[in-house]
């Protein structure tokens, strides 16, 4: 899966703006022109890399916006902002960290993820789905295939599109 896919299922998913995605890549500390955002809200080609329109870094960057717009900025005990992580080292951590970041971002609970699964036809267990949010240094961690990615936005349209 494209890394503009994940923007643009989105985008249809939460019915977001031009505006509004622009203003998530911004709280992510990524600025965006027009030309970007055309380029990105573009699919791709089957035979390019998951990363030619959009870097993991900007993808993970408007990620990052969509968490602080939908839960507001985090802070410490003291009160102070803390900077947004950057997890998506390689590109075997996309599907995880966008999994994590979107279950943060619209506060889902593991049945909620299992749910919006479920409506777009796949199954997951309780021991898989904690597998795949774990950090990838347990050693019970599981890699997320693009399956998962695909199948949680379409379940997001499917709830709040109908």
């Amino acid at each position: 899966m494209n890394n503009n896919d994940v923007v643009i299922r989105l985008r249809y998913a939460l019915s977001l703006s031009n505006q509004e995605i622009e203003e998530m890549f911004k709280l992510g500390g990524v600025t965006v022109s027009d030309s970007d955002l055309d380029r990105i809200l573009t699919r791709q080609e089957k035979d390019q890399s998951h990363d030619a329109a959009l870097s993991n870094h900007d993808l993970e960057a408007f990620l990052n916006g969509l968490v602080i717009k939908k839960r507001g900025h985090r802070k410490d005990k003291n009160g102070q902002v803390v900077p947004a992580t950057f997890d998506m080292r390689n590109a075997k951590l996309v599907n995880n960290v966008t999994i994590k970041k979107i279950k943060i971002a619209m506060a889902y609970t593991s049945d909620d993820i299992q749910e919006l699964l479920k409506l777009a036809g796949d199954h997951i267990s309780n021991g898989e789905l904690s597998a795949i949010l774990r950090r990838p240094d347990h050693r019970n961690y599981r890699e997320a295939g693009d399956r998962y990615v695909r199948k949680l936005l379409a379940g997001m349209s499917k709830k709040y599109r109908g």
